[in-house]
């Protein structure tokens, strides 16, 4: 189905423990995490400085790393609209080091050097994780240093524990939440032989097949003006969608199925089907597209081989995002995350 961006930094350790544990190690937190805002910040922690949407400079303490987590809220942003959510996606800076022993300390890795931030589903992350990143406005930078990693984990993880602590120093740049839609007005609802979608708000959009045969060529209309950025090919798309077969009109896939939830994998590189790769390549962040895709830039002629929908296919995207990424792995393939993430 598709590949997700590979998070190869030491933060991703943490999530893997907890996804693998389904909590996080006991001997890694700590009684209290230090809220920046609220009170002093514990003088464990490395001292960051810097603007917040460059490379942070770091001083560490002239101590041997702290054996348990130890995070603060180091600067709290100003961004605008909502606060993040304990189920949102966030657009992440990230630079990490190892912190081996008293003065002996190591840059591991750096989104600002790769120039690709990460996502990180709040969702699939452990309180202990999140409670300094829920309930901040876009622009905070927190501070994290977790422990050495118990050997048998590891393991357990198929990884190497790597020696002393680790130190990750994350700027949120972006959420992206349930239910979110793109900001413009709707200005074209489709039609002249087209589908039709008029403007549902903040609900799913209603797609309505016209008569007659599909189009035998993509065919694409912008519902609504994004002004952001040109999507590029192999950028990671944050977007909400819903799909319908045009024989009969049916919802096959959506987002909105999925407590509206926005959906995020690359593009451009052969791991959507033909349709998006084409359609939403060159198109601006914030708009919304309607595709008219024929049989052949969908699934193709033996798409219910595979479980997939048959026939021409007819998708509403509103393009929440598009980021550079990490090189991507290859995953497992997924069950029921289709229409626009398709072989």
């Amino acid at each position: 189905m598709r590949r997700r961006a590979a998070l190869v930094v030491p933060f991703s350790a943490v999530l893997l423990a907890v996804s693998s544990c389904g909590s996080i190690p006991e001997d890694w937190k700590t009684p209290a995490f230090m809220q920046g805002d609220e009170e002093e910040l514990d003088d464990r922690l490395p001292t960051v400085t810097g603007e917040i949407g460059e490379e942070p400079k770091v001083e560490f303490p002239d101590i041997p790393p702290p054996d348990e987590q130890v995070s603060g809220v180091l600067e709290k942003g100003e961004g605008e609209g909502e606060l993040v959510r304990a189920d949102d996606m966030i657009l992440a800076e990230i630079v990490d080091y190892q912190w081996t022993a008293k003065g002996e300390t190591e840059k591991t890795q750096s989104t600002y050097e790769t120039g690709a931030p990460v996502l990180l589903e709040l969702g699939q992350m452990g309180e202990e994780l999140t409670g300094e990143l829920v309930d901040q406005p876009v622009g905070t930078r927190v501070e994290f240093v977790f422990p050495p990693q118990d050997s048998e984990e590891a393991q357990a993880m198929g990884q190497e524990p790597e020696p002393g602590a680790s130190v990750s120093i994350v700027d949120v740049m972006g959420r992206y939440g349930k239910g979110d839609t793109v900001a413009g007005e709707q200005t074209n609802d489709g039609g002249g032989g087209l589908p039709t979608a008029t403007d549902a708000g903040s609900d799913e959009p209603e797609i309505q097949i016209p008569e007659g045969d599909p189009p035998e060529e993509l065919e694409s209309v912008r519902m609504v003006e994004g002004d952001g950025p040109e999507v590029e090919e192999e950028q990671q798309l944050i977007v909400q969608y819903t799909g319908v077969t045009w024989n009969d009109g049916k919802v096959f896939d959506s987002t909105w199925s999925r407590g509206g939830t926005p959906a995020t994998f690359p593009i451009g590189v052969g791991q959507v089907i033909e349709g998006w790769d084409e359609g939403l390549v060159g198109e601006n962040v914030g708009s919304r597209v309607m595709l008219a895709i024929p049989e052949d830039k969908a699934y193709g002629g033996k798409a219910a081989e595979s479980g997939s929908p048959e026939g021409a296919l007819v998708f509403v995207v509103d393009i929440l995002g598009a980021i550079d990424s990490q090189p991507a792995e290859e995953q497992p393939a997924e069950e029921g995350e289709g229409g626009g993430e398709g072989e």
